[in-house]
């Protein structure tokens, strides 16, 4: 049977897309490649045609998450103006607090398996973390790119730690009340000094 062109490309969408999922919920030691591969609906054959270990598709599932969250900065930049931090803020303290897990970002909820992963993943991380600082720092007014930078790097810290804070509680209000100190200083990050 010959598949329609571009079928391949599809399915390894569809792969990685499910084992973001997979990992965002479950941690990297959470799942193995049989979850990630009913995940994704498919046997674990078909998942090691796409991809030739777990390691490798976390790998690819963490560019992917960052990617997603690059994209989105500048699409909200574009889309708002100077007032796109004010929205982003309010979307990631917001939506991506409370979402269900598989749906959160990446920096918030991959960042913790980076710590723990080797010199290769954290370098594939760094990398691809600097293409979200980069999108965040363009957006921002200031003096000096690096000056620019050091409050991109502030948003996003205060942004994945409060996130993570916040999805820890039990309590609705206490999640609410990290979601909006995070807010104040989120937005203060941002101010030209």
């Amino acid at each position: 049977m010959r598949y329609k062109a571009g079928h391949k490309e599809e399915a390894r969408a569809r792969m990685l897309a499910a084992a973001g999922r997979g990992f965002r919920r479950q941690g990297y030691g959470g799942i193995g490649v049989d979850g990630l591969a009913k995940e994704a609906e498919v046997t674990s054959g078909a998942f090691y045609g796409h991809f030739s270990s777990k390691g490798e598709a976390f790998k690819a599932a963490l560019v992917a998450g960052l990617e997603e969250l690059r994209v989105a900065v500048e699409n909200l930049r574009d889309e708002h103006g100077a007032k796109w931090v004010e929205v982003f803020v309010d979307f990631y303290l917001g939506q991506k607090r409370v979402c269900e897990l598989g749906s959160s970002c990446a920096l918030q909820s991959l960042t913790s398996e980076v710590q723990r992963a080797d010199a290769e993943i954290k370098t594939v991380f760094e990398a691809a973390i600097e293409g979200v600082v980069n999108a965040v720092a363009d957006g921002l007014l200031g003096r000096s790119r690096k000056e620019k930078r050091a409050r991109a790097w502030a948003l996003l810290s205060i942004l994945s730690g409060g996130v993570t804070m916040a999805r820890a509680v039990a309590d609705k209000e206490v999640s609410a009340a990290i979601a909006s100190a995070c807010r104040v200083a989120a937005l203060n990050a941002c101010a030209e000094a």
